[in-house]
């Protein structure tokens, strides 16, 4: 969430962000909620004060012999009402922190304005598209002729946006989390992790999950559990609540998990093949860094992503989000979009962005510069490294051959142990 103290004394600054992200939300209610508090803490202050003051005077007048009688009454009177005001108090924060809760991030000076994805710039690009003699099939057909995804029946078992990874599918799926756990680890310097797949409203709150998108979630009936949508939320809560060593940062992390997406609204967007799935499994990057170096962190956490496509030979570019495409909790971020030859244009596989202190504030997590100083609030970072479902399907379409079957990246080899990929 944002800085109260930001926001109560910048509420212009504020909404002309929000504006730019296509939101017209004013801080009317925000601030009269924080006068109201700051003056009902003005309240108490004086009156635990004065409290304070005549309990002294109480004690002296006992010492003496002296009656205390209608002191002591008047205080028990004063302590009731600090009591209700600091219930009052209570109440007012937590109107006050619901509302910081729905108010997205600030984006950062270099992104762009715009509404939507119309307005985002192209960075850069990699690669070459491939040119087919024939038509480019999608890749559910090349998965279903080759006997190694099963759509039918995966809807049949759960339902729709369900998939079977079946053989060679299967091991690809497989190939590929190895194949980006070991780049991530040993080439870009990331401890592995293994989150649960389970978290808590605590940690979806954290990272900004909820409440703004709990429709889109998948909440365990009876419970306040969720399946997580994203490894970035285990493995930013694993610092919440805690005060880490400035000299350890950054912290890079990354991670496999399931991620289950219930997508509300989503019908008809690319529900056919693997590109939008309810269960689909993902590489996730996360990094803690200090305020100053977060920028350059974040190239390099895009670099480090695209790292995965260029090694698999497959043809992307680089997009900035505009102010009005970006998600709720981001201050900035790239995407990246692999070519997808069925389609005819480059579609989403990654998000690498920065969130500054946004997600920290809410989950509470900071660092010591030293032992000594003030703890402050870390920056956060995350990307996709990458999406293996996308994955599979860019490779099937973009490695497609005439006689049907598909080459295995070069890379992807010694972990799959054959070379094409045949009926």
């Amino acid at each position: 969430m944002l800085d109260i103290k930001f926001v109560r004394d910048n509420p212009d600054k504020v909404e002309e962000a929000l504006k730019t992200r296509g939101m017209e939300l004013g801080l009317a209610d925000f601030l009269s909620l924080e006068r109201k508090r700051r003056e009902l803490l003005g309240e108490v202050e004086t009156l635990k004060s004065n409290r304070n003051t005549v309990s002294q005077e109480i004690s002296q007048l006992k010492k003496s012999g002296g009656q205390a009688d209608a002191m002591i009454l008047e205080m028990r009177q004063v302590g009731d009402r600090i009591s209700e005001l600091d219930s009052q108090i209570k109440e007012t924060e937590t109107a006050i922190s619901e509302i910081l809760m729905t108010i997205p991030n600030m984006p950062h000076e270099s992104v762009p304005m715009g509404l939507d994805e119309s307005a985002n710039p192209e960075v850069r690009r990699w690669g070459t598209p491939p040119v087919f003699a024939q038509e480019p099939l999608p890749h559910w057909e090349i998965g279903e002729r080759l006997g190694i995804l099963d759509f039918e029946r995966g809807g049949k078992v759960t339902g729709a946006r369900f998939t079977f990874y079946r053989g060679l599918g299967s091991r690809m799926e497989r190939s590929l989390i190895s194949f980006m756990l070991d780049l991530h680890t040993s080439e870009h310097g990331y401890t592995e992790f293994f989150p649960p797949f389970i978290v808590n409203r605590d940690s979806m709150l954290g990272t900004g999950q909820l409440p703004k998108f709990a429709q889109d979630m998948f909440k365990l009936e009876g419970l306040d559990y969720y399946l997580i949508p994203t490894a970035e939320v285990p493995i930013t809560n694993y610092h919440r609540q805690e005060i880490l060593d400035g000299t350890s940062l950054p912290l890079y992390y990354t991670a496999y998990s399931a991620c289950f997406r219930a997508e509300a609204g989503a019908a008809g967007r690319d529900t056919r093949g693997l590109i939008r799935q309810h269960q689909f499994n993902k590489v996730e990057m996360v990094k803690f860094c200090r305020p100053e170096e977060s920028y350059n962190e974040l190239e390099l956490l895009t670099a480090n992503a695209e790292r995965v496509l260029q090694l698999l030979g497959l043809p992307y570019r680089v997009i900035l989000l505009c102010t009005g495409d970006m998600g709720f909790a981001s201050a900035k971020t790239y995407d990246l979009e692999v070519w997808l030859p069925s389609f005819g244009k480059y579609r989403e596989i990654s998000s690498c962005s920065n969130f500054e202190d946004f997600q920290a504030r809410r989950a509470d997590i900071k660092f010591r510069r030293d032992p000594k100083a003030k703890p402050e609030f870390v920056h956060t970072l995350n990307g996709s490294g990458v999406a293996i479902g996308r994955t599979v399907a860019a490779i099937l379409e973009n490695y497609q051959q005439p006689d049907g079957s598909v080459i295995v990246p070069e890379v992807l080899r010694p972990y799959m142990g054959v070379d094409v990929i045949k009926s």
